[in-house]
């Protein structure tokens, strides 16, 4: 019996408008809470979020949009499919 594939993937998102560590941690609460997303860390020195999701619950264009619905810029650096 064969084991399923994983649909997991990493994303890098640059994000613009963070002025402290509180924004950080907004950002990262909002994209927890979206169904399929598995880890999701941001980091306010370098401006960006590093997120690990099922690619059959969420999209990059869903996790964009999630950022910038809290009042940042943002857009989609790097992908990494594992």
């Amino acid at each position: 019996m064969s084991q399923p594939v994983i649909a997991d993937q990493w994303v890098v998102i640059r994000i613009k408008g963070m002025h402290c560590h509180r924004c950080e941690t907004a950002i990262q609460k909002r994209l927890s809470q979206i169904p399929g997303v598995h880890e999701a860390e941001v980091d306010f020195n370098s401006s960006q979020a590093s997120i690990l999701f099922d690619r059959a619950l969420a999209d990059v264009e869903k996790l964009v949009e999630a950022i910038q619905e809290e009042g940042y810029e943002a857009a989609a650096n790097t992908i990494e499919t594992h």
